[in-house]
């Protein structure tokens, strides 16, 4: 077999050729360097669509895969094992998605040290490419902490006045839950004798009360990523401090890192500790929602207010996966997928304002639908979306997530989709507020009445999300046909665990 021409190896790797052809370029040639990032990221979106192109929905097994000796040493068996399922394509085409959109976003926001922020978040696309294909434990640890490199200096160097503060804080927060995951995968593939999770699943056979502890070091690393509650608190800083393009692809894609360990490790290694432990998560995920909503009602900083409401919508994601249900599971990934679409373009909508008024005090403003009436009706679309109005996508996700969790014998009690539906109603209330500020009334300062309405790039930049906001919200039945293999037999491994 011929590697190179694997679809999966060139969507994984082809931002790589992107970084070399940057690296010979001169600082001076951002322009050159723009496009050249911008073509890298296109032909990779174009690779993934390949890929899709050759994958069949309706087998639930690995894909494209390619598995080869890499490491081994004594009982060390560490392979270069890559694949793709119905779970891992969604995230691979959401990650080549938002890549250029990002890198088109900062065509008038990234002046200084062009070629450096290029060549970072081409890296960064690697590594999260590399997270949602590793099918080696080993492997998928080292893309999991090389997409911290990229992001640190990201924030770091491009970010707000609080951005060291803010990129060192993300750095630790993850590096303290990675480390308890490396324990646990080391535990693994040495007495298990291979670090393959297909392999791991298939023999199964780890004792409950291993299973119990191993599951809490994985979730350690990946409930710091989500981020649950409480474990939230170094979101708001990284969001606010990265640049535009930052913030869409942290709240787009390496947020669903989280929310994919779960699905890929801890439901089918551990499934009886994640029964056992269904319960405790839901209650983590529905205050999740509820504090995340009400904490995104009181920021003043609208691009906060965003990043909030990121700690609710993922607290929906959390909950749908802890039903253990068909129903809930499908629910959770759709909403991965609704999430990064539609925060992903609210961070791009306030960085255009950003830019034009350098500041995002929400008081700042008022009347803009007055005088950029483009800009008010795209946002106002994005905005229902992300508050889960029926026809668009963010309805479809909560609304099978809820039904999952109202249902849910794992987690033995309907209180918490209840409770979790309130947050559909607060969602409501902040985001119509956000609106209700930035856009309606009159216009009370004069900074406004000078603002120009978005332009063709801009436009370009929002209307792929958009078009993906609309589909899945009409019609989500080719997004659930293409996880629902995968679900199925998730769901087994769940059930046949001891699923009540």
């Amino acid at each position: 077999m011929n590697y190179l021409t694997n679809p999966l190896i060139l969507t994984t790797f082809f931002p790589l050729v992107g970084v070399l052809i940057i690296l010979f370029l001169k600082n001076e040639q951002k322009s050159l360097i723009r496009w050249v990032a911008l073509v890298t990221s296109l032909v990779t979106f174009g690779f993934s669509i390949l890929m899709l192109a050759q994958f069949n929905a309706a087998n639930a097994e690995l894909q494209e895969v390619i598995n080869q000796p890499w490491i081994q040493v004594a009982n060390w068996n560490i392979n270069f094992h890559i694949g793709v399922d119905g779970l891992s394509i969604l995230l691979i085409l959401l990650t080549t998605l938002l890549t250029p959109i990002s890198l088109l976003s900062t065509w008038s926001a990234v002046e200084d040290r062009v070629k450096d922020f290029m060549i970072f978040f081409l890296l960064l696309e690697v590594g999260m490419l590399g997270v949602f294909v590793a099918q080696d434990m080993f492997l998928f640890y080292i893309f999991w902490e090389f997409t911290l490199v990229p992001m640190y200096f990201l924030i770091g160097v491009w970010g707000g006045p609080r951005r060291m503060y803010a990129a060192i804080k993300f750095f630790l927060y993850t590096m303290a839950g990675s480390v308890l995951m490396l324990l646990a995968i080391l535990w693994l593939g040495i007495n298990q004798g291979t670090f393959s999770v297909p392999d791991l699943v298939a023999k199964g056979g780890i004792p409950a009360n291993i299973q119990f502890w191993l599951f809490l070091a994985f979730a350690a690393a990946f409930a710091i990523k989500v981020p649950m509650w409480p474990l939230h608190s170094w979101l708001p800083d990284a969001h606010v401090e990265a640049p535009t393009a930052g913030s869409v692809i942290l709240a787009g894609v390496l947020l669903k890192m989280g929310t994919y360990g779960f699905i890929r490790f801890n439901l089918p290694l551990f499934p009886q500790a994640a029964v056992q432990l269904a319960p405790f998560m839901a209650l983590l995920a529905t205050i999740g929602i509820i504090y995340g909503a009400m904490v995104s009602y009181a920021q003043k900083d609208v691009k906060k207010l965003v990043a909030y409401s990121s700690v609710s919508h993922l607290g929906f994601v959390m909950l749908g996966l802890f039903a253990l249900n068909p129903q809930g599971i499908t629910g959770g990934i759709l909403q991965m997928i609704n999430h990064g679409l539609s925060t992903g373009a609210l961070f791009l909508i306030v960085g255009m304002i950003y830019e034009r008024r350098h500041t995002r005090d929400i008081d700042a403003f008022g009347g803009l639908w007055k005088i950029m009436p483009v800009y008010g009706v795209l946002t106002l679309i994005v905005t229902l979306s992300s508050m889960g109005l029926p026809g668009l996508n963010g309805f479809v996700g909560e609304f099978t997530i809820l039904l999952g969790a109202f249902g849910s014998k794992a987690i033995g009690s309907p209180w918490y989709a209840g409770l979790s539906a309130l947050g559909v109603i607060m969602a409501a209330v902040y985001m119509l507020f956000m609106f209700q500020k930035l856009f309606l009334g009159p216009v009370t300062h004069d900074e406004n009445k000078e603002l120009k309405d978005i332009n063709w790039r801009e436009i370009i930049i929002l209307v792929p999300l958009l078009i993906f906001i609309f589909w899945i919200g009409l019609y989500p039945k080719p997004f659930l046909d293409l996880m629902a293999p995968t679900v199925a037999k998730l769901f087994t491994l769940v059930q046949t665990a001891g699923l009540p």
